[in-house]
């Protein structure tokens, strides 16, 4: 991929945020995932990219949200798999809380593993504590090994977990070997992320959350050097024949950071919503915003912040209305296009 492209990629993410921080805490997450959904594919659809969505919201017949096998881009360019949360903790905004992104990778054809929208068992560190985990070990000793490799106490590793009810007995296994932990109610991209940031204080993630973000946050830890492992948790019959029918042959096995992004080139783009560990979120100013992003490439190790100030006269169609629903068929691509070229980005 060209690294160009990172800085378009961010471009998505800012629109994205945009368009969905204007709601923040009006209490309708489904506005604000749409107002994110529909900015993020307009702006795709201006990039020199051949993408395929292989991380999304849904399955074709579920659009107008970023489905399953959409694709994105202008068709001229290289041939990419797409990975995307355009708001990454909907309720996050909607009640106003931490943490909320939006989110995207990339990587060439096939590099991206195409997981079903099911559970992930998950267990994610930073660089200095790669190749001390092991999904199949006791929470105890994957704190111990991680306390070894920071060189810390126990009782001073932090790990990071969603707020659930079937995380109850990991979350007495940690304090019962004497760590701290930090609950989390949405998010655990950012949380993962966190994990690999020094001046976040998390040290290590577990729990289980949504396989497709595990994919965009194994995506992230590549590029920062980290690691994430995983298990796909299907719930029946038809779970597990959705994982079937995307490729994945063996339900149980350990997926490693390699197994859920193949490859040294994958670029990751996030841009904060709201104030978080991370990012900060976007600030409106009068006739103005500013975005806080973050963009990576594992190719090269280069990690970027952007802080973007955005003049919102010269943005109206991101950030002052709702977006129309974009039509479910591509067929249909020519008349939104006519559509675009009438504004700027």
């Amino acid at each position: 991929m060209e690294r160009v492209l990172a800085l378009e990629f961010v471009r998505i993410t800012e629109a994205a945020a945009l368009a969905a921080g204007r709601l923040m805490g009006r209490g309708d997450k489904e506005a604000a995932d749409q107002a994110a959904v529909d900015a993020m594919r307009e702006v795709f659809d201006t990039v020199q990219i051949n993408g395929t969505v292989v991380i999304g919201e849904g399955e074709m017949d579920e659009a107008p949200m970023l489905y399953i096998g959409e694709q994105l881009g202008c068709a001229a360019g290289p041939c990419v798999d797409v990975a995307v949360d355009p708001l990454e903790g909907t309720n996050l905004v909607a009640r106003g809380l931490p943490n909320a992104l939006s989110v995207l990778a990339v990587a060439p054809r096939g590099c991206l593993l195409h997981a079903p929208d099911i559970y992930m068992e998950k267990i994610a560190v930073g660089a200095r504590a790669k190749g001390c985990i092991d999904l199949d070990a006791s929470v105890c000793s994957n704190l111990k090994a991680v306390a070894r490799a920071l060189d810390k106490d126990v009782r001073d590793v932090t790990a990071i977990i969603l707020d659930r009810p079937r995380h109850a007995r990991i979350i007495e296994e940690i304090r019962a070997a004497g760590a701290r932990v930090k609950l989390i109610s949405d998010g655990d991209v950012s949380a993962a992320i966190a994990t690999a940031l020094e001046d976040t204080g998390v040290d290590i993630l577990f729990g289980a959350g949504g396989a497709p973000e595990g994919v965009i946050a194994a995506a992230a830890l590549k590029c920062l050097g980290g690691e994430l492992q995983g298990r796909l948790k299907p719930d029946g019959e038809d779970e597990i024949v959705r994982v079937h029918r995307m490729g994945l042959k063996d339900i149980n096995k350990v997926l490693s950071l390699d197994d859920l992004v193949v490859g040294d080139d994958v670029i990751f783009a996030a841009t904060g919503i709201t104030d978080g560990d991370m990012l900060r979120g976007v600030r409106y100013r009068g006739q103005t915003a500013v975005t806080h992003s973050l963009v990576m490439r594992s190719l090269t190790g280069t990690i970027r912040n952007i802080t973007a100030t955005h003049f919102l006269d010269k943005k109206p169609r991101y950030v002052t209305r709702r977006q129309p629903c974009r039509p479910e068929k591509r067929d249909e691509k020519d008349a939104w296009e006519n559509i675009a070229q009438q504004e700027t980005l």
